[in-house]
């Protein structure tokens, strides 16, 4: 599937040859506002011009880091008011779980099975894939699975245990949300026993769900979010947010719990920012759901068994790999990307910059129906 990239714009990636290919995939969700997006890239030039990279993380303010923190701020709930910033949203996974473990002074960590959080060291030991894991072993002790949407298994949640990660939509799993009330039910068992629940919103957040953040449609308020891909508008970012009471325990025993070199720089921020503020300041978020209705609309076909998510988080659940491998490497050859999830070999990910136009997604949409076609 290797493509020879020459340059983006919007929705769209051209190769050395100049071939043009309709972006459904968004760099798996990154892109949010589109590729090379004009007012994100003068935000860029604009910080470069100022000041780039002068100090490891907290030692300085920088005007771009402490506006989006209070944009953020401002728009998630009280609870919610206190963010740091990493390079990416596996590193910001990973911070919260030092977190929780320092806050709580407890060291089990429940996670669900067919999680996929990231592959460092941490973010591994939370994947409930043997054969994944494996390999790299030993990982972090005192972790524990449960099934994601399983009341049953909540009573796993003990007075030993620090935090309970999950993500809000199972990702790589074939975008699975939480049942009715499942998420509600967690976090008053985790407040029960005194654990934090932490939620993964590193695919689901940032409009992608029709809502800032995707636990927003699920009225559940978590300790923490996790997050980043769309925030940078196609530049490396992450972060996780808490209340100033939780993210304080970072800054004493030890000083300095918790640090970076390239968290918070001002270059990526500013562009995050920029992101942040097209998303908030337009109509992206409402858009998004007449979108889904749209594809959800255009893409019928008896080789489609299902489709699954929300917004512009969506999965087609084909009848078989074979046919969802053929799929997406056919949609190449004719110029529309797709890809593939990492654990349901079945899904077919659809998940474009929130900014694609309708006319676009339709136009995406008839290739692939033609694709199904000639292999029915």
């Amino acid at each position: 599937m290797m493509i020879e990239v020459s340059k983006a714009k919007g929705s769209y990636i051209y190769d050395k040859d100049n071939n043009r290919y309709l972006d459904f995939v968004a760099g798996v969700s990154a892109c949010s506002v589109g590729h090379c997006n004009k007012d994100v890239i003068n935000a860029i030039k604009n910080q470069c011009e100022k000041y780039m990279h002068v100090m490891v993380y907290g030692e300085f303010i920088t005007e771009p880091s402490l506006d989006l923190a209070k944009l953020l701020s401002k728009n998630l709930p009280n609870s919610l008011n206190c963010t740091y910033f990493t390079n990416s949203g596996t590193e910001a996974l990973e911070g919260s779980m030092k977190l929780a473990r320092r806050y709580t002074g407890r060291t089990k960590i429940i996670a669900a099975k067919n999680a996929y959080h990231g592959s460092t060291m941490g973010a591994l030991t939370l994947m409930g894939l043997e054969e994944r894991k494996k390999p790299f072993e030993p990982l972090i002790p005192d972790v524990e699975f449960i099934d994601f949407n399983s009341i049953e298994d909540l009573e796993k949640i003990d007075e030993k245990t620090a935090c309970v990660i999950l993500e809000t939509i199972q990702g790589s799993a074939g975008f699975i949300l939480p049942k009715k009330g499942y998420l509600k039910f967690v976090k008053k068992r985790c407040q029960e026993v005194g654990a934090l629940l932490i939620l993964d919103e590193i695919q689901t957040g940032i409009g992608r769900t029709g809502k800032l953040f995707g636990f927003e449609n699920f009225n559940c308020t978590p300790d923490i979010i996790v997050y980043g891909k769309g925030l940078g508008g196609g530049i490396p970012v992450g972060a996780f947010t808490g209340s100033k009471q939780l993210m304080d325990v970072l800054h004493v025993n030890p000083i300095l719990g918790h640090i970076t070199t390239f968290g918070a720089n001002p270059v990526i921020t500013a562009a995050a920012l920029q992101t942040l503020k097209i998303i908030l300041n337009s109509k992206i978020m409402e858009e998004t759901l007449l979108k889904e209705k749209l594809l959800r609309q255009k893409l019928t076909h008896k080789l489609i068994k299902e489709i699954r998510g929300i917004g512009l988080m969506l999965c087609l659940i084909m009848k078989d790999f074979e046919i969802a491998n053929k799929l997406v490497l056919q949609a190449k050859n004719e110029g529309l990307i797709l890809f593939w999830l990492l654990i349901e070999k079945r899904a077919v990910r659809i998940t474009p910059p929130l900014t694609i136009s309708e006319k676009e997604l339709e136009e995406g949409c008839d290739i692939i129906t033609g694709i199904l076609d000639s292999i029915e």
